[in-house]
């Protein structure tokens, strides 16, 4: 077993030696579709591109005063958690925020500082939310990106919108999307590491369970009953527990940061931890990736990973 734990952190030496960059280049105009799918897709790279999408709305319309008249009354989900850890390992336990019904302004008022409330509050419900609970604000964006859309030769599975406190924070995980992520206003920060880093980030099996407010303001842990062991990253990248988890020491992650006006194409099965600017809005597209010989051979990965960390 100590031979293959050795070709696989070879393999993955090996990818950053042949093809990954060491920083997150920049592109400054959209891309020919081709030579997107060629240059990044393909090669399942992440970059940030500029000057595309200048053309929204939503860049100077989307301001608290706008967003309160057209979509203030309106009623959406709302995550909220004691720490600002949503879907993240606390203890033995995988917690999943507690998810309220509120409306546009209610929120904007937490943000603002207009009321107090307990705990930290985000905008963060994937499946098409902001065309399911925000089509109001549609009209402000695109509902894809044209040249990404003919790259992959299809439609985006969803659009999200995106807002929330500084303190809310996207701990690690991937996604199987080729995702493009746009910001509105504010900044996002990313901590990304590739695939093929895959042998040095710790995974554990978790009890689901979910936060809930009690009445004198203090948030529980309440277990999710007959539901199945989550697996998750219970490593915070911003602050490792190198003792407990030595082989990340060998992992290289990515930090970049995406402004206002940029949008950061994250490829599928990227490991992505996020952080945010106060009162920071943005936009994402999933495209659903290809299950093709590159999920195979991650999904080969990921095995090969998870049998020799446990030996």
């Amino acid at each position: 077993m100590e031979a293959v734990k050795k070709h696989l952190a070879e393999f993955s030496l090996e990818a950053h030696d042949l093809y990954l960059n060491q920083s997150v280049p920049y592109l400054e105009e959209p891309p020919d579709p081709l030579q997107f799918y060629r240059d990044w897709i393909g090669p399942n790279k992440p970059c940030i591109i500029r000057n595309a999408f200048n053309h929204w709305p939503a860049l100077t319309r989307w301001t608290p005063t706008y967003l309160r008249e057209k979509v203030g009354s309106k009623v959406i989900s709302v995550a909220v958690t004691p720490t600002g850890y949503a879907d993240a390992v606390n203890g033995d336990r995988f917690v999943m925020p507690e998810e309220r019904q509120m409306s546009f302004s209610s929120v904007l008022d937490v943000i603002e500082g207009k009321v107090e409330k307990r705990g930290v509050f985000y905008v963060q419900k994937q499946c098409s939310n902001l065309l399911d609970e925000l089509p109001e604000l549609t009209d402000d964006v695109e509902p894809h990106v044209a040249w990404m859309s003919a790259a992959l030769g299809k439609l985006p599975d969803a659009v999200n919108f995106w807002l929330g406190e500084a303190s809310a924070v996207t701990s690690m995980h991937k996604d199987h999307y080729e995702n493009l992520y746009c910001v509105i206003s504010g900044e996002k920060n990313f901590i990304l590491l590739p695939p093929t880093d895959r042998p040095f980030i710790p995974y554990g099996m978790y009890q689901s369970a979910v936060y809930r407010e009690q009445d004198d303001g203090e948030f529980e842990v309440v277990d999710q009953s007959d539901t199945e062991k989550v697996p998750w990253i219970p490593l915070d990248p911003l602050d490792p527990d190198l003792q407990r988890y030595p082989a990340y020491r060998r992992a290289r992650p990515l930090r970049c940061s995406v402004k206002a006006g940029e949008m950061l194409f994250l490829p599928s099965l990227w490991f992505h931890h996020v952080q945010q600017s106060h009162g920071c809005i943005a936009v994402n597209f999933w495209y659903d990736m290809e299950y093709d010989i590159k999920y195979n051979y991650f999904q080969l990965l990921e095995t090969l990973s998870e049998v020799t960390a446990t030996t």
